[in-house]
C-alpha cells in the first residue's frame, strides 16, 4: 500500500508523463509543414488553455465540484503565473526541439527554492539545496542550450520557468479549493489570456479552416494529456513540498528523451545516460526521504 506521505511525489511522476505527451504533440503540431500547413503557437496554446478549460469543467460539474470565481490571492496568483509560463512555454516549444524547451523551463526549481525563502518563509536545507543542483547539473548535460539558436524562444522558456515557479508556489499556499476547482479556475485564466493573444496569430481564420482530422486529433491529444498532467500536477502541489516536488518534476526531461528515441529517432550520447543519471538518483533520493519508513 502506498503511504500518504508518497502520493504527492507520485502524482508529480504521473504529471510529469502527462505534459511530456502533450509537448511531443505540440512539438508536431508545430512542424507539420509536410502535409501542407503548420499551426502557429498561439492556435495551439488557445486549444490547449481551452480544451483544459472544457474537459475540467465537465468533470468537475460531473462530481459536483462548484467552480471558484472570485478565491483567493494564493489562486490567482497560481492562475495568472500559470498562464504567462503556458504562453511563453508553447511559443517556445514551436521554435525549439522539445528536449531543449524541456531543459530551459525545468530550471524553475530553482527558482522555487529562491522562491520560497521570501514568499513561504522556508529556508531550504542544504539538502535541497543539493538535490535541485545535481538535477539541474543532469538537464544541462541531457540538453546543452544553444542560445545563439534563438535568443526570443530561449528567453521566452526561462520566463516560463520563472512563472512556472510562481505558480507552484501559489499552489502550495491555497487551501480548501478542491483540486478540480483550481484546474478550472486556471485553465479559465488561461483562456482567457490566449484569446487576447490569438488575434496576433498570421492568418488565423484560413488556418482554422484548413484543418484535416489529422490535426484535430493531435490538438485533442493536447487537450487531454494537458488536462490528466494539470490535475496530478495540481494534487501534488496542494499537498507536498515545492521544492523537493520540483527536483521530482525534473524527471519529465528523462520521459522527454525518452519520447525523443522513441517517436524521434534520436539517439542518447554518453552525456545524455550521465544527465538521465544525475536527474534520476536525487529524484529517487527526495521521494525515498518523504517515507521514513522506507529509509
Amino acid at each position: 500500500m502506498i503511504r500518504p506521505v508518497f502520493l504527492p511525489y507520485l502524482w508529480m511522476v504521473f504529471g510529469c508523463i502527462a505534459f511530456t505527451c502533450m509537448g511531443n504533440f505540440t512539438f508536431a503540431l508545430g512542424h507539420i509543414s509536410a502535409i501542407g500547413i503548420s499551426l502557429d503557437w498561439q492556435i495551439i496554446a488557445f486549444f490547449r488553455a481551452f480544451l483544459v478549460f472544457l474537459f475540467s469543467l465537465i468533470l468537475a460539474l460531473a462530481f459536483r465540484i462548484n467552480p471558484v470565481v472570485i478565491g483567493s490571492r494564493s489562486l490567482w496568483l497560481r492562475s495568472i503565473a500559470g498562464s504567462v509560463s503556458l504562453v511563453c512555454s508553447f511559443y517556445a516549444l514551436t521554435k525549439l526541439q522539445l528536449s531543449l524547451v524541456l531543459t530551459v523551463t525545468n530550471m524553475f526549481p530553482l527558482w522555487v527554492a529562491l522562491l520560497s525563502w521570501p514568499m513561504l518563509k522556508k529556508r531550504p536545507s542544504l539538502s535541497d539545496w543539493v538535490a535541485v543542483c545535481i538535477g539541474i547539473v543532469g538537464v544541462g548535460l541531457i540538453q546543452k542550450p544553444h542560445f545563439s539558436d534563438n535568443y526570443l524562444a530561449i528567453a521566452s522558456a526561462i520566463i516560463a520557468s520563472f512563472f512556472t515557479a510562481l505558480a507552484m508556489i501559489g499552489l502550495h499556499k491555497i487551501k480548501g479549493v478542491p483540486t478540480q476547482a483550481i484546474v478550472v479556475h486556471f485553465s479559465g485564466v488561461a483562456t482567457a489570456l490566449s484569446l487576447l493573444i490569438l488575434p496576433f496569430a498570421p492568418n488565423v481564420a484560413s488556418t482554422l479552416g484548413d484543418m484535416d482530422f489529422k490535426i484535430l486529433l493531435l490538438l485533442l491529444g493536447v487537450g487531454i494529456s494537458a488536462t490528466i498532467g494539470q490535475n496530478f500536477l495540481t494534487l501534488a502541489f496542494s499537498s507536498g513540498a515545492p521544492t523537493k516536488l520540483s527536483v521530482v518534476g525534473l524527471s519529465q526531461v528523462v520521459f522527454a528523451v525518452i519520447g525523443d528515441v522513441l517517436f524521434w529517432h534520436k539517439s542518447l550520447e554518453i552525456t545524455e545516460l550521465i544527465g538521465i543519471s544525475l536527474i534520476l538518483l536525487p529524484t529517487g533520493w527526495v521521494m525515498l526521504k518523504s517515507d521514513p519508513n522506507l529509509n
